[in-house]
Order: structure tokens, then C-alpha cells, then sequence
């Protein structure tokens, strides 16, 4: 059991430090002042029509095109129970998120997972695949600032994912909650906007750029396609929330949300550097890529280490983590995710410095 002391290196979220609760709550009341029938009373499943504007206004498609969501976790659903029936076969990187990975396993999907590398999802492995037969229904790629892995999959390989997906008829998942928060390197575009055959099919998430608690995501995407998806949705729920969506098209609009992402992305970076040294300094023999945004770094350790065993010594010292196991079918017994997006960071430190003293006693024990 967790106790108050202890440093959560596990949660992918903000810490409230960083959250604009005062511009959220100026949203808020702009939001039901100005548009009260539309927050309070029950909407379509395309979701707030404003925000559904205003997202489709930023990807450059019609509104036709967008379905807005109680987060992405609920796009992603909608699309899954969309395609996937059981036995579809389905890529995945290697590792990946965990509920993605949960998800596509409870619809009774076949699975191939392809390993990642440093700049993202290794495309040669997935070509040969395909040339050796598999005809995947959908492929699942998180192209930004990796979770868990932390990397960014370069250009190259997004074009060759948009051929492949065009050749091989599949859709392809561009899972993209953390692109707003990139504090090093330029900015790619997005294979979505790569797609000229209608191939891709994109989410992203508010949780991450607005708060955790807000619960609102989206996707865009083939109008017909996205048509089905509110289909969907219309047997889930009727609506989502009109109420969290009028707080962030509000906050959208007013340009907050531009102001939060610089303040996020300036604490992020901080963190991330922090991490880094400390991890460099306590834990010498930790093999990491260095992200170039977003919430994630992924620590592979010598493969004598026993990530289970570690976890617990870790937790003993007050310090939790995600072991790598969680997000592979296969492997990950000396790897680990941390996230360093909810931890302030001058707690980063103490909790590497615990991290390592776990790691000693293990190593100690094996010596």
C-alpha cells in the first residue's frame, strides 16, 4: 500500500502543480454562460458540435470527419469494437500502451507485435511480415514521445506506414495523445496528414495538454468510417459529456489551451532532464532513449534483473514504477517505465536515489 511518502513514478498525468485550473474554471463559466442549453442538455455522439468544429478546423477536414469522445481510451474502444472481430489479426509495437494491449486481447484479436527502435517502430520487420503473408485488419503505432517507450518515429518511417497500410489495405491507428507536448527537436507531420488514400485513422487526447479529470479525446478520420464510429456511440451513450466538452472548446477557443501547453512543456523538459542525469549518476548501467517530449522514459537494465523482484524492493523504498512486463505479451523482465510528468522535480532525485538502492541490495544478493 502506497503510503505519503512515497514518489509515484507510475502514472502518466500531469501533476496539479501544472493543470490552468484558474483559466479552466474562467472556461467553465464562459461555457455555461454563454451557451447553457448546449453544456447542460444531452448532445449527438459527434460530441459538442464547437469543439468538434474546432478540432476539425485544426486538421483541416470537415466536421464530418471528427467524433469527439469521453477521452481517447473511448475513441480507441469505439474503433476496436468497429473492426476488430475475434481472430483479426492486429500490429502492435513492442512494448506498447497496456490497455491497448488489454483491449484488443478482450475482443479475442491475434496479435503481432513488432519491436521498437530508437526513432519508432521498426518498419522493415513489419514489411517483411506483410511479404510473408500477414494481412493485418489494423495496425496500432503511437508516434510521439512513446508510452511507454519515449521515442519519436521519424518521418521515413510514417511515409512508409501510410504506403504499407494503402498497399496492404489495413487501417492504420495513429494514436497520438502526447504531440502537443514536444520541448526539443522540430515537429513532424502526422500520418495523418501523410494519408491521401484515406489509409489513417487518428486520436488524441485534452487529458494530457488540459487535466486528466476533463475526459475528452476524439477522433479523426474517412467520414465514413468516423459516420460508423458514431453509430456506435450512439448505442454506448447517446452523448458524451457536454459539459466537460463546452469547458475545453471554451478553453480551445480562448487560446488557454496554448498557455497550458507552454507550462506543461516547460515542466515536462525540466523533469525529463533531471531524470535524466540522476539516472545517469545513481544508475549507471540504466539504457534509455532520451524523449524528446511528452510523459514516458523506458529503462532497460542488464538482463540478469528481475524487474518483479526489483519493483518490490523498490516500493519497500517508497518509490513505484511500471514494470516493463505490463506492456509486452512477451519480455520486459528487466525493463521499466517511468513517469515523470506527475512528479515535481525536485522529488525526481530522491526517488532515482531509492530507485538505485533497490537496485544495489538486488544486485548484491545476485553477487
Amino acid at each position: 500500500m502506497a503510503s505519503s511518502s512515497d514518489i509515484s513514478l507510475a502514472r502518466g498525468a500531469p501533476s496539479l502543480d501544472i493543470v490552468a485550473v484558474d483559466d479552466l474554471r474562467a472556461a467553465a463559466e464562459r461555457a455555461f454562460t454563454k451557451d447553457p442549453a448546449g453544456a447542460f442538455s444531452y448532445g449527438t455522439s459527434a460530441g459538442y458540435k464547437p469543439l468538434v468544429s474546432w478540432i476539425a478546423d485544426k486538421h483541416g477536414m470537415g466536421d464530418d470527419g471528427v467524433i469527439a469522445t469521453n477521452g481517447s481510451m473511448q475513441a480507441d474502444a469505439f474503433l476496436f469494437q468497429l473492426l476488430i472481430e475475434p481472430g483479426d489479426l492486429v500490429v502492435v509495437e513492442a512494448p506498447t500502451y497496456d490497455r491497448t494491449l488489454l483491449s484488443l486481447r478482450g475482443l479475442g484479436a491475434e496479435i503481432l507485435a513488432i519491436p521498437l527502435d530508437p526513432d519508432g517502430i521498426d518498419v522493415s520487420a513489419l514489411e517483411q511480415a506483410l511479404e510473408a503473408g500477414a494481412r493485418p485488419k489494423l495496425a496500432h503505432v503511437i508516434p510521439n514521445f512513446h508510452n511507454p517507450a519515449g521515442c519519436t518515429l521519424s518521418l521515413d518511417k510514417r511515409r512508409r506506414l501510410v504506403e504499407l497500410a494503402t498497399a496492404y489495405d489495413f487501417v492504420l491507428f495513429e494514436d497520438d495523445p502526447y504531440v502537443e507536448l514536444r520541448f526539443e527537436g522540430e515537429p513532424l507531420p502526422t500520418m495523418l496528414e501523410l494519408d491521401e488514400a484515406e489509409s489513417v485513422v487518428y486520436a488524441s487526447s485534452f487529458s494530457k495538454t488540459v487535466c486528466p479529470g476533463i475526459r475528452v479525446g476524439y477522433l479523426a478520420g474517412p467520414a465514413g468510417l468516423i459516420a460508423d464510429c458514431r453509430r456506435v456511440a450512439t448505442g454506448t451513450y447517446i452523448s458524451p459529456s457536454m459539459v466537460s466538452q463546452s469547458i475545453v472548446a471554451e478553453f480551445c477557443r480562448s487560446g488557454a489551451i496554448d498557455r497550458s501547453i507552454e507550462t506543461v512543456k516547460a515542466a515536462l523538459h525540466e523533469r525529463r532532464d533531471v531524470l535524466c542525469e540522476a539516472l545517469g549518476r545513481e544508475l549507471p548501467d540504466a539504457r534509455f532513449v532520451v524523449p524528446q517530449g511528452g510523459y514516458f522514459l523506458w529503462v532497460d537494465l542488464p538482463e540478469h534483473v528481475n524487474v518483479h523482484v526489483l519493483e518490490a524492493l523498490a516500493r519497500e523504498r517508497g518509490v513505484i514504477f511500471v514494470k516493463g512486463t505490463d506492456f509486452l505479451l512477451e519480455g520486459g523482465e528487466s525493463s521499466l517505465r517511468i513517469a515523470y510528468s506527475g512528479v515535481p522535480a525536485d522529488q525526481i532525485g530522491e526517488a532515482v536515489t531509492r530507485l538505485a538502492a533497490a537496485y544495489g541490495e538486488l544486485d548484491g544478493a545476485r553477487a
